[in-house]
């Protein structure tokens, strides 16, 4: 059963959902996390304390919504459109991620997030 979060980024709070993957269950395991919004086009990363190798979920591109786990950057990230490294309208992360769960609701919010602003990833009751 996925394992319901909320993700606080700017003044941008919206719910979310984590896999019952590995790299979801260990960012479950691992909540609250904190952390700085560093945006790369239309996503939104950065550094979280869990360490995790890309598994059967890896993806190299991704849908709007989609949660992702970096190996190469250790990061959590939000996609909510195209990426400096996109194709077309295509999501594009940097290198593959682990897709770990999806933004439940209008994932676009997450455009008014400012590089530096402070993020939370948090467990939420359903």
């Amino acid at each position: 059963m996925a394992t319901p979060i909320r993700i606080t980024a700017g003044s941008v709070s919206v719910r979310g959902e984590l896999a019952d993957s590995p790299t979801g269950l260990a960012i479950a395991a691992a909540l609250p996390i904190r952390g700085e919004a560093r945006t790369w086009g239309d996503e939104i990363y950065f550094p979280i304390a869990v360490e995790q190798k890309l598994d059967d979920t890896a993806a190299e591109v991704v849908e709007v919504g989609d949660l992702g786990y970096w190996p190469t950057g250790k990061a959590f990230c939000i996609f909510f459109g195209p990426t400096p490294a996109s194709r077309g309208d295509e999501i594009r992360p940097a290198s593959a991620v682990n897709v770990v769960g999806r933004v439940i609701g209008d994932a676009r919010s997450f455009k008014a997030v400012d590089d530096g602003e402070a993020v939370e990833i948090e467990a939420a009751g359903e």
